[in-house]
């Protein structure tokens, strides 16, 4: 089958760029410019027409890219139109009408690339990552996972794991025979090695997720104590409803922001207090949820009523920040327990202090991020893999304390597919709709 998709993005722009891949695509080619085929990457103008009655739809650039030496490893070309809406419309729906093409799933162009060996799972999530990188620091970890350094480090691991299981097996399948004392001692030395290792890279406080899915601040704290005025202040914008009414915000209201290079994603909680509405407690839920998930809490509170009772003592324990809003309206001195705490004293309404309080933010992120080790880890995925890896060699390692070899073997065999199944060394299908379908159509 013959896939095809708008490539570049959705809507009005100058150019458009329509892709298609498989055994059909000369064919397409063909009938849409009535001519040849043009060279092997080499920019051609020509005329598109339409197919039946060969009226002109538009005059632009083709590329031919024949296969294996291609993106997908398939025969494959691009089509570069004026980016009207119905000039690719006008492209799409011609190409329709060939036999054996379709419009592409989302994802499925990286997909066929890495089916036909062209890229690896861990580079084909770097290129979903880089499409969607927001900042900088997003970008850099895509460049890096994509040169392949994680790749080579989890086959590394790998390989050893298969040398050990070699030596395993030798034993298996020779029982009468004596394993040498060398190799016996390399087969647990590298084991514990490789545990290590993998212990290691498991130990990296997140920082390769935090930078892909964003640094997570929630703010929680009671009703009117200014957490929406805040959210809306840091994000320049209204994003939540500001009211003097308590309870006003009853569900989690998000916004994506760059502070200085860094992805942040804010949240804006329902106020915590003791309420019999239902959809309030829900909300209430939500927030606390939202505060156990954070990677940072700013606790709002007002100047005026301070209550470290209940939840809110719960909530300043941990990575976080008492943020004491309307001092403006404070006659008198904080009491002496806050400054145990990490706070600032703040007034909204007057813009006081809230520098401050962006410095500390500031400063909470960048230490979030500062990392002496390479970041392998980019996704829950990896780590899931690497932790079922761990628990697999902890089983390998008692059993062969035992002599227990058949069932050692079992779970030396299983360590070593889930380090295969980081990079796709291994059979994958049933992970590969949830990492394509991220994608967006076209790439």
């Amino acid at each position: 089958m013959t896939i095809y998709a708008l490539s570049s993005g959705p809507g009005v722009s100058g150019v458009a760029v329509i892709r298609i891949s498989g055994s059909e695509t000369s064919k397409v080619i063909k009938s849409l410019t009535g001519k040849q085929i043009p060279q092997p990457r080499v920019a051609t103008l020509r005329k598109i027409n339409n197919i039946n009655t060969s009226e002109l739809i538009d005059e632009g650039i083709i590329l031919w890219f024949p296969g294996p030496e291609s993106y997908t490893g398939e025969d494959m070309a691009e089509i570069h139109v004026h980016g009207g809406k119905a000039v690719v419309l006008a492209v799409q729906n011609e190409i329709s009408k060939i036999k054996n093409c379709r419009l592409a799933e989302p994802g499925e162009f990286t997909k066929l690339a890495f089916q036909n060996g062209k890229i690896n799972l861990l580079k084909a999530e770097s290129i979903a990552d880089l499409i969607t990188a927001e900042t900088e620091i997003q970008r850099l970890q895509a460049i890096k996972i994509m040169k392949g350094k994680s790749s080579e480090r989890f086959n590394e691991l790998r390989d050893k794991l298969l040398k050990i299981l070699s030596y395993v097996e030798a034993k298996i399948d020779f029982p009468d025979e004596d394993l040498p004392e060398d190799n016996i001692k390399k087969i647990k030395e590298n084991s514990l090695e490789v545990l290590n290792d993998i212990n290691k890279i498991l130990n990296d406080q997140k920082v390769g997720e935090i930078i892909r899915e964003g640094f997570k601040i929630a703010i929680v704290g009671p009703t009117n104590a200014g957490k929406s005025s805040l959210i809306n202040y840091l994000s320049n914008r209204e994003v939540a409803i500001v009211s003097e009414i308590a309870g006003t915000t009853r569900d989690v209201v998000e916004t994506h922001l760059n502070i200085d290079g860094y992805p942040v994603i804010i949240s804006d909680t329902a106020g915590i207090r003791d309420s019999k509405d239902e959809i309030e407690k829900k909300g209430i839920k939500l927030s606390l949820k939202k505060a156990e998930n954070a990677d940072l809490k700013l606790v709002v509170v007002d100047a005026k009523s301070i209550d470290f009772s209940g939840f809110f003592n719960d909530l300043i324990k941990k990575n976080a920040i008492l943020v004491i809003n309307k001092s403006d309206l404070l006659n008198k001195k904080l009491d002496q327990e806050i400054s145990k705490h990490n706070h600032v004293l703040i007034s909204l309404k007057d813009n006081l202090n809230i520098d401050e309080l962006i410095t500390k933010i500031k400063n909470n992120i960048r230490d979030k991020f500062i990392t002496e080790e390479d970041i392998l880890i980019t996704r829950e995925r990896h780590r899931q893999h690497l932790v079922q890896c761990a628990d697999h060699l902890k089983n390998f390692l008692d059993k062969n304390n035992k002599k227990d070899f058949d069932k050692a073997a079992e779970d030396l065999r299983l360590a070593t597919r889930h380090l295969g199944m980081i990079v796709g060394k291994v059979d994958v299908e049933e992970i590969l709709g949830s990492i394509f379908n991220d994608f967006c159509i076209g790439k």
